[in-house]
């Protein structure tokens, strides 16, 4: 533990749907809720606007939706979270190089490390600064925790939001602590807590009192030590930079199960080519290639095959996973498919080029294999491009009226908003699904506030400091 509130944790603030309210101005000030859309979606973000109806992350999209009727219910957009993601990211790293992401939109800080700050003035005035200059490059809010470790910090963020700043001062933890529930602790979840109540534990103070041992006793070894040095504000872990990538993979949940084999094998190919993107937006390669396979039963199947080294041709790893595929039984029909590649490297190895062009004469001298007749495949094919191609929230390009979003589609139309990040809140036209005209489109970019358009001051007017003073109770 320190002596100074220098580890900082950096939460933004209901990520995507904020995201999605900065880049559509007619949905600002309202419910946004980001998720899957079909009977089996969940809830990826909820805006704050959404939240007072009761909709939260995780849960079931049918629920929100009878919750908040009225809300935009959008499918979630990664790779402009990410665009987003990575300047915030650039941001931390600039405070210091111990930056530990935990997600898109949440990392630790080592302030120290990166001399930021040293004590409890420096570290409030870098998480002051780090605000006003993530709404300066983004136009977005996140809400900040300083404390002496990883776990009071990340319980100061979840303190400061929405769009605030918490500061915990060093020796006031255990009075802080003591009277919060035990989910509060990191680790503790619902059936851990479920387990402690019945013990007659609720708050973090009755897990201090009822000691190491009853806690191992009660939760286990391992969990019950970590638990007890939480409860008495003890949390030695370093923040970590960030580890290497393992692997990278893409998968789709289906709103309905996938039965025509046919359809499988073309989802497969689409997430193949998703994935290999992803590796060379990543500058990776691969030697393992993985296909992931959930049926309709929930059973979870996963094949993988090893190439003599790693690649990113897009040929080789669609008909890896192809091959993978063959060994799969999907009688029944499918509900999730994912392809991954791990064992990665940061070089390809060039004969790899000529594997799949191996891999098929390999093929013809073993003999014929039939495939679908171009006929029998087309439709196939054109049921899923028009089922991916307008999804709720994603962004299209008209001909003659510019650059727009999907409100809507279904029996053939397409329902689009014509706006952008700058402009005033857009009209609404609808258009057949195969208009020529309309085509989907790359998010835009966020409009970029000014460095100095009085970010400073109302970060620091969200500024609070959390302590105990010793004979006066919790400030």
């Amino acid at each position: 533990m320190r002596n100074a509130p220098t580890i900082l944790h950096l939460d933004m603030d209901a990520f995507f749907a904020q995201a999605e309210q900065a880049s559509k101005p007619s949905l600002r000030g309202k419910a946004v809720v980001v998720g899957g859309l079909g009977p089996r979606g969940v809830v990826a973000t909820a805006s704050y606007e959404a939240r007072v109806f009761g909709v939260h992350s995780a849960m079931p999209m049918a629920q929100a939706r009878r919750l908040a009727p009225n809300a935009a219910y959008l499918v979630p957009r990664f790779a402009f979270y990410r665009s987003i993601s990575e300047q915030v990211m650039a941001l931390l790293r600039a405070l210091s190089p111990l930056v530990e992401p935990l997600s898109l939109d949440e990392a630790f800080v080592d302030l120290e490390a990166g001399e930021a700050a040293w004590d409890r003035d420096s570290a409030r005035l870098a998480g002051v600064r780090l605000r006003a200059d993530i709404r300066a490059v983004t136009g977005l809010t996140g809400s900040v925790g300083l404390a002496s470790c990883k776990m009071l910090a990340k319980i100061a963020s979840e303190e400061a939001k929405p769009d605030g700043l918490v500061l915990i001062e060093p020796g006031t933890e255990r009075q802080l602590l003591g009277p919060m529930p035990v989910r509060t602790l990191p680790g503790v979840g619902p059936a851990t807590g479920d387990h402690l109540r019945r013990a007659g534990i609720t708050t973090v103070d009755e897990i201090a009192e009822a000691g190491e041992d009853e806690l191992v006793r009660l939760l286990g070894k391992a969990h019950g030590h970590a638990l007890h040095a939480m409860a008495l504000a003890r949390d030695d872990r370093p923040v970590v930079a960030e580890r290497e990538t393992k692997s990278v993979s893409v998968e789709d949940t289906y709103d309905v199960d996938i039965h025509d084999r046919v359809r499988v094998g073309l989802e497969v190919q689409r997430l193949a080519d998703r994935c290999v993107r992803r590796l060379r937006e990543a500058g990776l390669s691969g030697r393992t290639i993985v296909l992931k396979v959930r049926r309709y039963d929930f059973s979870t199947l996963t094949r993988s095959e090893t190439l003599r080294g790693p690649t990113d041709d897009p040929a080789v790893i669609r008909e890896a996973a192809a091959r993978l595929l063959d060994s799969v039984d999907t009688t029944g029909g499918v509900r999730l498919l994912g392809v991954g590649v791990s064992g990665l490297a940061d070089f390809t190895q060039e004969d790899l080029f000529a594997q799949a062009a191996e891999a098929r004469a390999d093929e013809s001298a073993a003999g014929p294999v039939e495939e679908p007749a171009a006929e029998e495949s087309a439709p196939a094919h054109a049921a899923v491009h028009a089922e991916h191609q307008w999804r709720p929230g994603h962004d299209v390009r008209h001909a003659e009226l510019g650059h727009g979003w999907v409100q809507g589609s279904g029996l053939g139309r397409v329902t689009v908003r014509f706006e952008t990040p700058e402009s005033e809140p857009g009209r609404v036209r609808t258009f057949r699904t195969d208009d020529p005209r309309l085509a989907p489109a790359d998010p835009l970019p966020l409009v970029r506030r000014r460095p100095g358009e009085d970010e400073e001051a109302e970060a620091a007017g969200g500024t609070r400091e959390l302590s105990v003073a010793p004979d006066s109770g919790t400030e």
